[in-house]
């Protein structure tokens, strides 16, 4: 199999690629990376498989059909899995435009791309190929603590401009499977964590303005409600999606893990304080700081995966617990590659958003 990944070389994208290029007995001929190296595009992620001869990287714009249908063809590719997104909440509330170019309008002109390409094929290989693309949980908008948990019926309700975004992607890509016949699967994931997470991010900022004595800014009541989905769990599901999910199904990928925001900050203040210490002896928590919330805070997402466990027989490997100890050994062990994007690229004052 061929496959061409958009938006590789961000964070769920990487782990995708990292996860199919090192497992044991892959299928895959060739892996084509397409990714334009925007802020959060960091090809430090995949450095050490560069060499791979499987793999092939092209910066580039998803919007860019020219470029599109050059890859397709030359690299006779099989399937097409979109990560690419502009995915950052706070900057999309600060400026929406470019969630529209990228989400939506770069997603309608890869899709016509594809669309051409599938077209001319043979028969049997237009029956084998794929679009998939990658979604999130808040096109379907909050939840009340109440309420059951999204389920791929939910209407969506978008809150944000990014969420807005998506659900416009989403809803294309649904378009061209029915207007078209063009052979697509969604998914939509809850909040993903794990290596290699831009660290403007909850998580790894936290994680990193601990370790640099920094305040730990908290929205609001922190009482904002995710559920926490390790990243690797999600690239195992979205391959199982890609290989056995039903044509034009939307498949809802969560970890079961939900919690609280500030329960987040609490639990990664114990992890470092057993793992890293502070020199003076005080717990991390002391450096915890309340801020106030952003406009139009979502209050709870959580995922129904029933479908996907049924249908697939998928299911998280990682608990909360296992995955977040794994996350903060990453971020300790890795320590370089953080500070290289924090440098470089912006200033960690801005705070983490909740997705």
């Amino acid at each position: 199999m061929n496959i061409l990944v958009t938006g590789g070389s961000g964070f769920i994208g990487s782990n995708f690629i990292r996860q199919r290029l090192l497992q044991a007995g892959s299928s895959l001929s060739k892996l084509v990376n397409l990714d334009l190296l925007t802020y959060a595009g960091n090809q430090e992620n995949l450095a050490d498989l560069a060499s791979d001869s499987r793999y092939v990287f092209q910066q580039g714009d998803i919007g860019n059909e020219e470029l599109v249908a050059r890859l397709l063809e030359e690299h006779a590719i099989d399937a097409v899995l979109n990560f690419a997104a502009e995915s950052h909440v706070d900057r999309s509330i600060d400026s929406p435009e470019p969630f529209i170019q990228t989400n939506v309008t770069g997603t309608l002109r890869l899709l016509n791309a594809v669309r051409r390409y599938w077209s001319g094929m043979d028969q049997t290989k237009r029956e084998e190929f794929r679009f998939l693309h990658v979604s999130t949980d808040e096109v379907y908008g909050t939840l009340a603590p109440e309420d059951p948990a999204f389920t791929e019926l939910t209407p969506f309700a978008p809150n944000s401009p990014y969420a807005a975004s998506k659900a416009g992607s989403d809803h294309l890509v649904r378009a061209f499977r029915h207007t078209y016949g063009l052979p697509t699967l969604t998914t939509n994931c809850s909040n993903n964590y794990g290596p290699y997470h831009f660290p403007e991010k909850l998580i790894p900022l936290m994680i990193l303005n601990a370790l640099d004595g920094k305040p730990l800014p908290v929205y609001g009541d922190g009482q904002q409600i995710r559920d926490w989905l390790y990243v690797e769990d999600h690239a195992a599901a979205i391959w199982l999606v890609l290989q056995k999910g039903r044509l034009g199904e939307t498949y809802n990928v969560g970890g079961l893990n939900e919690r609280a925001n500030l329960d987040v900050v609490h639990t990664l203040c114990a992890l470092l304080d057993a793992k890293s210490p502070r020199a003076d002896g005080s717990s991390y928590e002391t450096l915890i700081t309340y801020v106030a919330d952003r406009p139009g805070h979502d209050r709870r997402y959580a995922i129904d995966c029933a479908k996907i466990q049924a249908e697939l027989g998928w299911a998280p490997c990682e608990s909360f617990e296992t995955g977040l100890a794994k996350t903060v050994d990453w971020y300790l062990t890795n320590r370089a590659w953080a500070d290289n994007i924090t440098q470089t690229r912006y200033s960690r004052e801005r705070l983490g958003s909740a997705k």
